[in-house]
């Protein structure tokens, strides 16, 4: 069992405690590291799970495996250099960091540790995810050509001035810090390293101080092309769709995969719902008792992080930018 610290116990750090407490033979959380004990009594009497608020004397503790970070995202960095430093297992809410040479810091610290480093792209565990990656590396799409995708919703008109998501620092690009980089990590995934981006991101209908339409066109290392976009002030939508030599594959949601043979004719595949964020943890799990270094690989991580400040570069400048 991984016993695990969370630190940062909000809306989406709850959701990941409950996807396992009590459920899990694999992963359990013990402590919850939170500025105001006081106020998360309630949540520590619903899992049983210890509070404190000093970050470091959790990490001299004997008796925690894996710290899980769910905190603002320009805490990341520090955060994680000081868990490996304390030979603690990290699974890392995204984006990891907010900067690439944040993101090579952390993972030097962390490859030095010689620990194990997940990343929050439950995404991956989605039945139709999975089963379009295996789809694709078995050649039912033929050589990839193009791949687009899509995640937008409606946050942006609830967020609030004083929510630490609504800024440009926390949230560089909008959307893509909270829904577009799981598209990104997926096109990494399927389709490998990125060299160019060039995006445009607006603020245009949302009244906090971050962007709500971003959207980039993507030239990939191997030739393969593509374009995404994520919005902060639309209806919720969900959407990877791959385009190859003898057919496409559109992932829509986490149920439903359809493939387009090339005169246009569809089949539809649909899966049962499974927790996603269980498996995710799960796998980090897994991985850190069978001494894995990273659930995903580094250069995936980094890339993803990359991407996301080439964005910005690349909308306030107007112009291409190469990620490297």
């Amino acid at each position: 069992m991984l016993r695990t610290a969370i630190c940062g116990a909000g809306r989406w750090g709850s959701k990941l405690i409950e996807s396992v407490q009590g459920k899990s033979d694999k992963i359990c959380f013990t402590t919850v590291v939170t500025r105001n004990p006081a106020n998360q009594q309630a949540l520590a009497d619903k899992f049983g799970v210890k509070l404190v608020s000093n970050y470091a004397d959790m990490l001299a503790d004997g008796d925690i495996d894996a710290v899980l970070i769910a905190t603002p995202h320009s805490q990341h960095h520090d955060q994680i250099v000081a868990a490996a430093k304390a030979g603690k297992h990290l699974f890392v809410e995204k984006p990891f960091t907010l900067t690439r040479a944040t993101a090579e810091s952390a993972i030097a610290a962390c490859k030095s540790a010689g620990i194990t480093v997940g990343v929050g792209f439950s995404r991956r565990h989605a039945p139709s995810y999975v089963d379009m990656v295996r789809r694709i590396g078995a050649g039912e799409v033929g050589a990839v050509l193009h791949i687009e995708g899509h995640f937008s919703g409606p946050t942006g008109f609830t967020l609030k001035p004083d929510n630490w998501r609504a800024n440009q620092t926390e949230s560089p690009a909008g959307a893509m810090t909270a829904r577009g980089c799981h598209i990104l990590d997926g096109m990494l995934h399927i389709a490998g390293p990125i060299d160019t981006v060039f995006s445009f991101s607006d603020r245009r209908a949302i009244s906090v101080d971050m962007d709500d339409t971003t959207s980039c066109l993507l030239h990939f290392k191997n030739g393969v092309t593509g374009y995404l976009g994520s919005l902060f002030a639309t209806s919720h939508f969900w959407r990877i769709h791959a385009f190859g030599t003898k057919g496409s594959l559109e992932m829509r949601g986490d149920t439903e995969l359809l493939f387009f043979d090339p005169d246009g004719k569809m089949t539809r595949h649909t899966y049962e719902a499974i927790d996603k964020e269980r498996a995710e943890l799960e796998a980090f799990a897994d991985a850190a008792a069978n001494k894995i270094a990273f659930v995903l690989g580094p250069e995936e991580i980094i890339g993803s992080v990359a991407l996301t400040e080439a964005m910005v570069t690349s909308s306030r400048s107007g112009r291409p930018v190469n990620v490297g």
